[in-house]
């Protein structure tokens, strides 16, 4: 995936926090440019292609919003039309961040994809076993970004398996379990799963307990598919995502509000906009901070070497021929003479000159 260089990635989710307002999206998208994130994601759905009239809300939705309506006329109330849709994503445009959105059903996925010209496909955890759409998802050949929450690693090693077929297959097999298996395991497979996937580590609650977050799940995705990674984060407040950035996260998610007190499903465990100025202002700062791993000096730190670091000095006036001791040999600041490493190498030795007390001594 590019993710514009070497930089994290950072989405910035509106999710459905526009509460079905095109001049609320708006405002959303104005936050999101204004914070520095690279990305503003929406939702893209038709709430009877994705919700049956008998699907119950979840917990965190009911605290959010009642039980007095179903999930799904909660949901159909957050819902845009296409011509909304382009409207927002010209409006994006405008703003110079990319328009991402999640697809929930498969037209909406091609209307992202065809209509929209979506650069890639975000694919919420929630979709992770729904294989129709992962397929359509990778027929369309974009990247595709899918996060992993409520998953085993056999859950999305399945996931990218789909994935794999629908990237490598000519419309020559049939989809199916073994299909996708051998499509996995396949050289093409794992290339075109490398070159345009990207996991997201998510724990899957509004707001996620920190002690089920679980950030050593990131090495673990790394090492057991080989793919980028990153963190989708539903905790409260920014110090998480931070600290996957610290652990190699290469795109983090983040969702936000104009207010937490508006009402919805996820506007309480959204940040507010100077919070998402902070998180974005954050990660840059930790990224710069990550550095290439060598351990070297840095250009400042040559510049602080001299007077941080000793020199072997004469602790008192030395004569010359008269032996270097532990009583007259020591160590002082500034350190642009010899090294204290050579303490042993001197002791016993006859000075070579005479030294004034404090003077740095030679080999």
């Amino acid at each position: 995936m590019n993710n514009c260089g070497n930089k994290v990635f950072i989405i910035a989710e509106a999710g459905v926090n526009h509460n079905g307002s095109l001049e609320l999206a708006k405002e959303l998208v104005d936050i999101a440019a204004e914070s520095g994130a690279d990305a503003v994601k929406f939702q893209t759905f038709k709430a009877e292609k994705m919700i049956s009239r008998y699907a119950p809300k979840a917990e965190y939705q009911i605290k959010r919003t009642g039980e007095m309506e179903s999930q799904l006329e909660m949901v159909k109330k957050l819902e845009f039309s296409s011509g909304q849709f382009l409207e927002l994503a010209e409006y994006c445009s405008a703003k110079g961040i990319e328009f991402m959105s999640s697809p929930f059903d498969l037209e909406s996925v091609d209307f992202l994809a065809e209509e929209l010209q979506v650069v890639r496909i975000k694919i919420g955890s929630g979709e992770i076993t729904n294989a129709p759409l992962l397929l359509k998802a990778a027929k369309t050949g974009k990247p595709v970004i899918l996060s992993t929450g409520m998953s085993t690693l056999g859950e999305i090693e399945m996931a990218l398996g789909v994935l794999a077929f629908g990237y490598i297959d000519k419309g020559e097999r049939k989809p199916s379990i073994e299909a996708f298996k051998q499509a996995y395991i396949s050289d093409q497979g794992q290339k075109a799963l490398q070159k345009r996937v990207t996991l997201l580590h998510c724990t899957t609650e509004y707001p996620a307990p920190f002690e089920e977050v679980n950030l050593k799940v990131l090495e673990t995705l790394r090492q057991a598919f080989g793919l980028k990674v990153g963190y989708s984060d539903h905790t409260l407040g920014i110090s998480i995502p931070i600290a996957a950035v610290a652990l190699g996260a290469e795109v983090i998610e983040k969702h936000f509000t104009l207010d937490k007190n508006l009402s919805g499903p996820d506007h309480k465990a959204s940040l507010e906009p100077e919070e998402l100025k902070a998180m974005v202002s954050s990660i840059r700062q930790v990224e710069q901070a990550l550095g290439s791993g060598k351990k070297i000096p840095t250009v400042s730190e040559i510049n602080t070497m001299i007077t941080a670091r000793k020199s072997l000095t004469a602790l008192k006036e030395i004569r010359q021929g008269e032996e270097y001791t532990e009583e007259n040999l020591g160590c002082k600041r500034p350190g642009n003479g010899l090294s204290p490493v050579y303490y042993w190498e001197l002791l016993g030795r006859k000075a070579s000159r005479d030294y004034k007390a404090d003077e740095m001594v030679e080999l």
